[in-house]
């Protein structure tokens, strides 16, 4: 079934009304969760002006960790396929023996 759910999620002190699959609902919370805890170290450790520039740098930490992710992924993809083609040149010799 293709059910939607009416959530409120809580970031930075303002409710955000959402309509949601349900298999979305655990993911939301636990990012807003998450996002609600960056913003209380970044208030915390730094000298921020406001809300708008905490929002800023959680979503650039969340960007950058995304990005560095897919970097992590592309170089063991490369790796993967560059152990996979030795392997197969090892067959190749054993077969040809």
């Amino acid at each position: 079934m293709d059910e939607k759910l009416k959530i409120k999620i809580s970031i930075a002190d303002r409710v955000y009304p959402l309509t949601v699959d349900f298999t979305q609902e655990e993911g939301l919370r636990s990012a807003s969760k998450k996002i609600d805890a960056m913003i209380k170290q970044f208030e915390e450790n730094y000298a921020v002006r406001d809300k708008q520039d905490v929002l800023a740098m959680c979503a650039l930490q969340f960007a950058s960790q995304a990005e560095q992710k897919q970097i992590d992924n592309a170089i063991n993809g490369e790796e993967t396929i560059e152990r996979l083609n030795k392997i197969n040149l090892l067959l190749d010799e054993y077969l040809e023996n």
